[in-house]
C-alpha cells in the first residue's frame, strides 16, 4: 500500500502504483527506472502517493498519451477503484518539477541505444551502421523563463513569435531510432551542439551529415575515433583534385584554413564527388551537388552507391517529422510543439517525447523481425496510436496474461503495413508566408491587468 495523508492507493502484485503503464516495462524496464532515480539523487524521504518513481513513470507515459493533460495522463495509468481520488493537477505539476530532468536524462542514456543487427534491412553499408545527424526547432511556451533561457529568433521582420529549442540529434537510419541528442537555445550553433555528442557516435558508423555541419575539428576528432563519414559540403568551398578516380570521383585535401591551404600544412585527403541532376521536375535541377567522403577507394565505395547512400540520411528527417508532428498531431496545429513553461520542464519533456519514440519504434523493430520485414513497411503513425490504444489495456496480473498482451500488440503492429514509398515531388515551399495582422511585440506581452471592467468604460455617443 502507499500511502498519501490518511490516503492510502493500493499496488498490484508486482508494486506498481501506476498498474497500466506495465505494458513499457517490455521496453524499459523496472529496474533501469528505479537505478536512474538512484544515481540522480531522488530518493523519497517520506512515503507518499506521488513518489519520484511513480512521477517517472507519469513522465514517461506523457511521451505516450502526448494528446492529455497530466491529469488524464495519471488516470490513463491507473486502473480505477471506487471511492479513490486522482490527485489534483497541481499536485502532478509540483510533483514533477521536484522530480526534475535528470532522472529522465539518466533513464534516457541507460535505456535508449541503437537496435540494428546487420541482418536489418537498410541498416549497415558494407558493415557500416548507417548514422544521421542533423538539427531541428521546437517551438515552447512564451514564459519569461523560457524565453530567457532559449532565446527567440530574429530577422529582418523582428522577432520571432516563441521561444524555441534547438536539439541536434544522432539517429540510426534503419530502425528511426534517436539515441543520443543535445539540445540549447535558438541562439545556440548546430556545429557546437553536435561535438557534445561525438563520444556517442558508434565506432562502426557511417555517418550521413548535411551542409552546416562540416569542419576541420570536427571532421579530424571523429576519424580519430575511427568513424567513417559521408557528408555534403558548401559550394563555395576549394578543393584541389591530386589524383582522379576511375567512377568520376577525385582525391583532394581539407585543410584548417587558408594559410594551411597554401603552405599544404596539416592536410587531411578526402575524397570529393560532383552531380547534377537533369530531371527539372526535381528540387536541386542543374545544381552542382558536392559530396565528401571518408570512404577512399572507388573499388568498395563506388561513387552511385554513395550518391544514393547519403539520400538514407533523409530518414532522419522522417524522424524528427515523426517526433514533432505525429506523436501529437493536435500540437503540430498549436502555437508550441512543447507545453513546459519552465526551461527544466522543457527539457525534461524533450528526453520524455524521445523516449516515448523510442518505446514506439523498439516495438515496431520487434514486430518487424518478427514478421521478416523492413521495418520501413510498417507505419509509424499507426503503430503510435495502436499503443496509445492498447497501453490502459494491459493485464500484469500474471506472467501468462503479460506475454498474452505483448504477442497480441505486436501481431498488431505487423498489420500496419504501408506501400513502398512513391517517386515523390518535394518542392521547398511553404503555403502561409505572411499575415495582415500586427507582428506581437514585447510591449503586448504581460500586460498589466484591467483597471475597469467592460461596462464602466462604455461612454454613449449623442
Amino acid at each position: 500500500m502507499t500511502q498519501h495523508g490518511c490516503c492510502t492507493l493500493p499496488t498490484d502484485e508486482a508494486g506498481r502504483v501506476l498498474d497500466r503503464l506495465a505494458g513499457l516495462e517490455q521496453v524499459i524496464p523496472a529496474d533501469a527506472l528505479r537505478q536512474a532515480l538512484l544515481l540522480s539523487g531522488r530518493v523519497n524521504s517520506r512515503s507518499c502517493v506521488l513518489t519520484h518513481e511513480v512521477m517517472l513513470w507519469v513522465v514517461l507515459a506523457m511521451g505516450v498519451l502526448t494528446d492529455l493533460p497530466i491529469r488524464q495522463v495519471f488516470k490513463h495509468a491507473r486502473r480505477l477503484r471506487k471511492g479513490e481520488d486522482t490527485p489534483a493537477r497541481s499536485s502532478l505539476c509540483q510533483a514533477r518539477q521536484r522530480l526534475g530532468m535528470e532522472p529522465v536524462r539518466c533513464l534516457f542514456h541507460r535505456v535508449v541505444r541503437p537496435l540494428a543487427t546487420p541482418n536489418t534491412p537498410g541498416a549497415f553499408y558494407r558493415r557500416l551502421r548507417l548514422v544521421g545527424c542533423d538539427g531541428s526547432v521546437f517551438d515552447v511556451p512564451d514564459s519569461s523563463a523560457n524565453a530567457g533561457a532559449f532565446h527567440r529568433s530574429n530577422g529582418r521582420r523582428g522577432e520571432g513569435a516563441f521561444p524555441q529549442v534547438r536539439k541536434v540529434s544522432l539517429v540510426e537510419v534503419g530502425t528511426h531510432v534517436e539515441f543520443a541528442f543535445a539540445a540549447g537555445g535558438w541562439q545556440d550553433d548546430e556545429q557546437k551542439l553536435v561535438e557534445l555528442l561525438f563520444d556517442q557516435v558508434p565506432a562502426d558508423a557511417l555517418l550521413l551529415e548535411d551542409r552546416g555541419f562540416f569542419s576541420y575539428p570536427a571532421w579530424k576528432a571523429l576519424r580519430a575515433r575511427g568513424v567513417q563519414l559521408l557528408v555534403r559540403v558548401k559550394s563555395h568551398m576549394v578543393f584541389k583534385p591530386i589524383q582522379r578516380l576511375t567512377d568520376g570521383s577525385y582525391l583532394a585535401k581539407i585543410y584548417p584554413s587558408s594559410w594551411n591551404r597554401q603552405k599544404d600544412r596539416h592536410g587531411i585527403v578526402v575524397r570529393i564527388i560532383e552531380y547534377t541532376l537533369d530531371d527539372p521536375q526535381r528540387t536541386g535541377h542543374a545544381e552542382v551537388h558536392r559530396l565528401m567522403t571518408s570512404l577512399l577507394d572507388e573499388t568498395l565505395y563506388p561513387a552511385g552507391e554513395l550518391i544514393l547512400l547519403y539520400h538514407e540520411r533523409w530518414e532522419q528527417e522522417l524522424t524528427i517529422d515523426e517526433q514533432k508532428t505525429h506523436q501529437d498531431p493536435r500540437r503540430a496545429t498549436k502555437p508550441a510543439h512543447l507545453r513546459s513553461e519552465t526551461p527544466a520542464g522543457v527539457m525534461q519533456e524533450l528526453y520524455a517525447l524521445s523516449l516515448g519514440h523510442f518505446v514506439t519504434r523498439a516495438l515496431m523493430f520487434q514486430a518487424a523481425d518478427q514478421a521478416g520485414i523492413d521495418v520501413d513497411r510498417l507505419s509509424f503513425t499507426g503503430c503510435f496510436q495502436i499503443l496509445q490504444c492498447r497501453l490502459p489495456e494491459c493485464s500484469s496480473q500474471t506472467l501468462e496474461t503479460f506475454t498474452q498482451w505483448c504477442a497480441s500488440l505486436l501481431w498488431e503492429l505487423q498489420q500496419e503495413r504501408i506501400e513502398p514509398r512513391r517517386n515523390r515531388v518535394n518542392p521547398r515551399v511553404i503555403k502561409r508566408k505572411m499575415s495582415k495582422w500586427n507582428k506581437k511585440r514585447p510591449e503586448h506581452r504581460r500586460l498589466p491587468p484591467l483597471k475597469k471592467r467592460f461596462e464602466e468604460t462604455i461612454v454613449m455617443l449623442r
